[in-house]
């Protein structure tokens, strides 16, 4: 299995999966959880330029997806599961410490961590599985 940076159809299939991802974790799944942690209202969220939020938040999908498939072009031929594994290494590696670190420092519950780290995890799984199947 070969993985290309350029390989824009992947790339933009992952950061879409990634979303997906978050809209279905901070919606039904997590999303009242999410809001009582963070302290806001359904119409605090509401009130919030959503074009401007989500157009943003795909955006970013973006860069995370690139950089993935960047990394990847390194090991050119993973297999499925060595591929999901670093995806979801990145997550357990990089970005769950570094969003830990900034909620130790700014006091931020425990609960809002591991909802939060929880996604990062599962983003990542979701943009590993479609680089590995694209």
């Amino acid at each position: 299995m070969e993985f290309y940076a350029e390989n824009w159809l992947a790339i933009i299939a992952a950061a879409a999966a990634g979303f997906v991802v978050g809209g279905i974790w901070y919606g039904p799944v997590m999303g009242k959880k999410w809001m009582g942690a963070v302290g806001l209202t359904e119409e605090q969220i509401k009130s919030g330029n959503m074009g401007l939020i989500y157009g943003t938040t795909f955006i970013l999908s973006l860069v995370a997806s690139t950089t993935l498939a960047h990394l990847l072009t390194y090991f050119p031929d993973m297999s499925f599961g060595t591929v999901l594994m670093t995806a979801m290494g990145v997550a357990l590696g990089f970005i769950i410490p570094a969003i830990g670190t900034n909620y130790l420092f700014s006091q931020k519950s425990r609960t809002l961590f591991l909802i939060d780290a929880t996604y990062w995890l599962l983003f990542y799984a979701a943009m590993g599985a479609v680089h590995a199947l694209l």
